[in-house]
């Protein structure tokens, strides 16, 4: 049986349809949703991609810079802040805010907003990177 995913930035629903599994980055780590899950409510850290491995084959990556997952009854909620799919990344712009993080990192080993500056573009770009397989909306 498949999970029903549903994520949802405030601008836009980004994705909607089916999946085999959902992998999301909490504080505490990765964790998989598969069919029958136990009921989840839990924050998403902005590191890593969230990963939705789709029904027709392929795993589509998608940048989920902070928000919350919620799982019940095999449907898969992400309410995001700002959520990007690898088609939507501005790759110049990602790139010319990583160089801007890092030569502020350079100066500053401690800057915490340079870092999370950093990870936010990276994430884009590992993301753009990956691209996108054929998805339903």
């Amino acid at each position: 049986m498949a999970l029903q995913v549903e994520l949802v930035s405030p601008e836009d629903i980004i994705y909607t349809g089916e999946a085999t599994m959902v992998v999301a980055r909490t504080p505490e780590g990765d964790i998989a949703f598969q069919s029958g899950h136990v009921p989840f409510i839990g924050t998403l850290l902005g590191r890593g991609p969230v990963k939705i491995f789709l029904v027709e084959g392929g795993v589509m990556q998608v940048a989920v810079h902070s928000g919350f997952v919620q799982v019940a009854n095999d449907v898969v909620s992400i309410l995001s802040d700002v959520a990007e799919l690898p088609e939507t990344v501005d790759v110049p712009r990602a790139e010319a805010a990583r160089d801007r993080a890092r030569a502020a990192l350079a100066t500053n080993v401690g800057d915490e907003d340079a870092q999370a500056a950093l990870n936010r573009a990276e994430l884009r770009l590992a993301v753009a990177a990956a691209g996108s397989p054929a998805r339903a909306r």
